[in-house]
């Protein structure tokens, strides 16, 4: 293949698997926005998503897609019992005990999916992930245009939530000055529980989408949440902007290496970049310098 056809393929296709990361950081970040909670379960949460919709898909028949209107309103009432149950009793040292906490969480989920499921790698198929569209001279498989929609759509939802709902100025307000809005009357216990909720109901559409386009296991999780991770400390802690931006252009990065260099060295120029970043601008590309007033 000629080189700019495969410059083109590797933009592309970063382009679109970044969207689907962008939902899934999207999660994470808006989390640690208002709740100065890390989130260390997000990649774990993943993971059992694709798996709930592999187990619609395989013992049920439903569409994948169709599975979503099941599993994010599951994945919606699981975040918010854990918050009530893990998150709300942390009191002090919260960012620091979260990560804890949630790794706990992680680890427990690991567990389960061992348990119900082995540790057989499986994959999400429907017509969608095995059939292609030709773009000049590469092949694109639906799945990928289908779920870059998805997490458009997604997206677009959160951010109409934000900025034009009444829920959405609690959940700016909090992110400014959590102590700000309890004196002018926001029940922010209320608010985190629900933003605990919509973090991690996202990650029921990024777990379908990811599952649909890459094999998984139970522990395929480490490595999800270690680029989320990566993400968000790029972007800036609490930037949703910048963790659509941040996604995008590492996926376009990683891919182009994957593509004219080596494989191999994919992601490990994803983390040199972060290192870059954090010395070059450590509150990331799009945060501030100064935290939040609590």
């Amino acid at each position: 293949m000629a080189l700019m056809p495969l410059v083109l393929q590797g933009i592309v296709t970063g382009i679109l698997t970044g969207g689907v990361y962008a939902l899934m950081a999207a999660g994470l970040t808006l989390i640690f926005g208002v709740m100065d909670i890390i989130n260390i379960a997000q990649g774990a949460f993943v993971i059992l998503g694709a798996y709930l919709s592999y187990l619609l898909a395989t013992q049920f028949h439903v569409d994948l897609f169709l599975g979503l209107f099941i599993t994010i309103p599951v994945m919606f009432l699981l975040g918010v019992v854990l918050e009530w149950t893990l998150i709300r009793p942390l009191k002090r040292d919260r960012t620091q005990l979260s990560i804890l906490v949630t790794y706990a969480a992680a680890i427990i989920v690991e567990g389960l999916l061992y348990f119900f499921f082995s540790a057989d790698t499986v994959k999400l198929f429907a017509w969608y992930t095995t059939q292609s569209v030709q773009i000049g001279s590469f092949f694109l498989p639906y799945i990928y245009l289908m779920a870059f929609g998805l997490s458009a759509l997604l997206l677009g939802a959160l951010y109409l939530l934000l900025y034009r709902t009444k829920f959405g100025r609690s959940v700016r307000a909090m992110m400014q000055n959590r102590a700000a809005a309890l004196l002018i009357g926001i029940d922010v216990e209320r608010v985190a529980a629900l933003t605990f909720g919509v973090g991690v109901a996202l990650t029921a559409a990024g777990g379908m989408a990811y599952g649909a386009t890459t094999a998984f296991t139970p522990n395929s999780h480490y490595d999800l949440i270690s680029r989320l991770l990566v993400i968000i400390i790029f972007a800036g802690m609490g930037s949703l902007g910048g963790a659509l931006i941040a996604s995008v252009g590492m996926l376009v990065i990683e891919n182009l290496t994957t593509l004219l260099w080596s494989p191999t060295w994919a992601s490990t120029v994803f983390y040199v970049l972060l290192v870059v970043i954090l010395i070059v601008r450590p509150q990331g590309l799009f945060g501030k310098a100064a935290a939040r007033t609590q």
